[in-house]
């Protein structure tokens, strides 16, 4: 019999990170021995704990993972995706629009969710120069609703509710990225620590795996549980949310999946923006 360890896996309070890790929480899969304890955070705050080496197990957007790829293994599983879809860049739809040249020229500052998201290396991607202000990524939609910001920079639930709130969006970094490349945009993934060791980490992996699998085959239920971080949308709206963010390419990343991945690291390093970086995956499960 395996002896109990503890394990803190660390994720975003977020309906799709709810849904994905809901057997695990409530005890629904076999943990081979492992006991793990949840850790709920923004996603920039888990970038610069995971870059200090703190975290276990936890998500971290893959701009972020460019800097600590040293250290952490990508899980082969539990990925966001934006296929077609994405960040969302916005601007108060009353006031004049704001062409992409303004924003690449650094004249207009775009509200950021913070410098180690995804979407903020899309944005530099897309609008090279731009300028951002880094901000709570639930505080963006009313910044550039009440004119505190020109621009903001969206993630999460934001994607599907910001034109409720006045806003109109000037580029979706997923649709862009996707006529760009032809592929999906990978935004997070979870990782694990080198350091935990070959057999830990099979664990580990497997125990997240059957959790993904477990939300996926108990949907309502899975959707019950992501239904308290779902800051304020419906049952409807979110569970599209989390069907755009867990789905097949969380159970895995597959060939165009990874692809995808190290399309992003490259264009990222031959902008001047990331290190040269080649994306590692713990085994599968």
């Amino acid at each position: 019999m395996i002896a109990s360890d503890s394990i803190t896996v660390a994720h975003s309070p977020d309906s799709d990170d709810a849904f994905m890790f809901y057997a695990l929480a409530e005890g629904r899969v076999d943990t081979e021995g492992l006991a793990f304890h949840h850790e709920l955070s923004d996603i920039e705050s888990l970038n610069r704990r995971a870059m200090a080496g703190e975290l276990a197990v936890t998500a971290v957007s893959f701009h972020a993972y460019a800097h600590l790829a040293d250290r952490y293994l990508l899980l082969p599983h539990g990925a966001s995706f934006g296929d077609g879809y994405g960040p969302v860049v916005v601007a108060n739809a009353a006031k004049s629009e704001i062409a992409r040249n303004e924003i690449a020229s650094g004249n207009v500052a775009v509200a950021s969710p913070g410098p180690w998201t995804t979407a903020a290396l899309a944005l530099q991607l897309w609008a090279p120069g731009v300028a951002m202000r880094a901000m709570p990524f639930d505080r963006i939609q009313d910044a550039v609703r009440d004119g505190e910001a020109a621009a903001g920079l969206l993630i999460h639930e934001g994607q599907l509710t910001f034109a409720d709130e006045g806003l109109r969006e000037i580029v979706d970094l997923g649709r862009w990225w996707k006529e760009e490349t032809g592929l999906p945009l990978p935004l997070g993934g979870n990782v694990v620590r080198r350091d935990l060791g070959p057999e830990r980490i099979g664990r580990i992996s497997r125990a997240l795996s059957r959790s993904i699998e477990y939300g996926l085959a108990h949907r309502d239920a899975a959707l019950d549980h992501a239904m308290r971080y779902a800051r304020g949308l419906d049952r409807a709206k979110a569970d599209r949310f989390v069907a755009m963010y867990v789905n097949a390419w969380t159970q895995g990343y597959g060939e165009a999946g990874r692809r995808a991945v190290q399309a992003l690291l490259d264009r990222g390093h031959e902008a001047g923006l990331l290190p040269r970086v080649r994306a590692e995956y713990a085994p599968e499960p």
